[in-house]
C-alpha cells in the first residue's frame, strides 16, 4: 500500500524546479496532489499532464494568485468541499530577489512577504476546518536557512521567512490538538530554475561559494528536498510537529 492513498494534497509554487519534484514524489506515494501555481503560467496545466505521466499518479493543475489573497483564501476553501477536504497542505510558493536592502521599494517587500508567508496564513485558514473535521491534518511550511544571518541582499525574503517560521511554531500549537501537525523545511542553496534567474552571470561564482561553505561538497536537488516532505507528510513523523528542519548539506 502506498503511503498517502487517499490523501489530497494541496502544494503551492508547484510548477517551480522544487514543486515540481514534490508533485511527482507525492503523487507516486499515491497521492491525489493538487498543484497551484498562478494561473499567468504558460502551459501551466500541460506541464502539470507531464508531471501526473512522469509520477503515474493523480496530479492537477488549479490556477490561483497568490497576490490576492482574499480571493486566494475563498478559491482554495471551495476547493477543499468540493475534494472532501484538503489532508495536506505544503507552503512552499514564494518570491525571491537579490539585491542590497537599499534598492527595494516598500512594495516590493510587502510583495514577497504576502506571497512567502501571508499566503500561508490564507491557505492553513482555509484547510484547516476540514482538517479539524477529520481530525488529520499535515502541514509543511517552507522557511529558509537564510534565517542564519550569513546572506547579504535578501531582507525581504528573510523577514518573510522569519515570519512563515512564527507562523509554524504557533499554529503547531493551535492545531496540534485537532490532529494537526505543522513543520517546516529549511531548505539551503537547491540547484533550481529560481537560482539560475536570481543569479544569471554569476551563478558560476555562487556555486564556488556554496560548496566552499557546505559541508557536504555536493550540490543539494529539488529531489532530496521532495524526499523530506514526504516523509513529513507520511505516518513515519506523527509524532513531529512544531519543528523546523534543515536540508542545507551541512550548512
Amino acid at each position: 500500500m502506498k503511503v498517502l492513498s487517499d490523501r489530497v494534497v494541496l502544494l503551492t509554487g508547484g510548477l517551480g524546479s522544487l514543486g515540481r519534484a514534490q508533485a511527482v514524489t507525492l503523487a507516486q506515494a499515491g497521492a491525489r496532489v493538487l498543484v497551484l501555481d498562478r494561473p499567468d503560467i504558460a502551459d501551466g496545466p500541460e506541464t502539470v499532464a507531464v508531471l501526473a505521466r512522469q509520477a503515474k499518479g493523480y496530479i492537477s493543475f488549479v490556477g490561483c494568485d497568490l497576490n490576492r489573497l482574499a480571493e486566494a483564501e475563498a478559491a482554495v476553501a471551495a476547493l477543499a468541499a468540493r475534494e472532501g477536504g484538503i489532508d495536506i497542505l505544503i507552503n512552499n510558493a514564494a518570491l525571491i530577489i537579490n539585491r542590497p536592502f537599499e534598492e527595494f521599494s516598500l512594495a516590493e517587500y510587502e510583495d514577497q512577504v504576502r506571497v512567502n508567508s501571508s499566503a500561508a496564513f490564507a491557505l492553513t485558514r482555509a484547510c484547516a476546518p476540514g482538517m479539524k473535521a477529520k481530525a488529520y491534518g499535515k502541514i509543511v511550511n517552507f522557511c529558509s536557512i537564510t534565517l542564519n544571518g550569513r546572506w547579504d541582499g535578501y531582507v525581504p525574503y528573510v523577514a518573510s521567512k522569519g515570519a512563515m517560521l512564527g507562523l509554524t511554531k504557533s499554529l503547531a500549537r493551535e492545531l496540534g490538538p485537532h490532529g494537526v501537525r505543522v513543520n517546516a523545511v529549511s531548505p539551503g542553496a537547491i540547484v533550481s530554475e529560481a537560482e539560475a534567474r536570481v543569479f544569471g552571470d554569476r551563478l558560476e561564482q555562487y556555486n564556488d561559494w556554496i560548496l566552499e561553505n557546505q559541508g557536504l561538497k555536493k550540490r543539494i536537488e529539488p529531489y532530496h528536498a521532495a524526499d523530506l516532505v514526504l516523509f513529513l507528510v507520511s505516518p513515519a513523523s506523527d509524532m513531529i510537529s512544531g519543528q523546523n528542519i534543515a536540508i542545507d548539506g551541512g550548512w
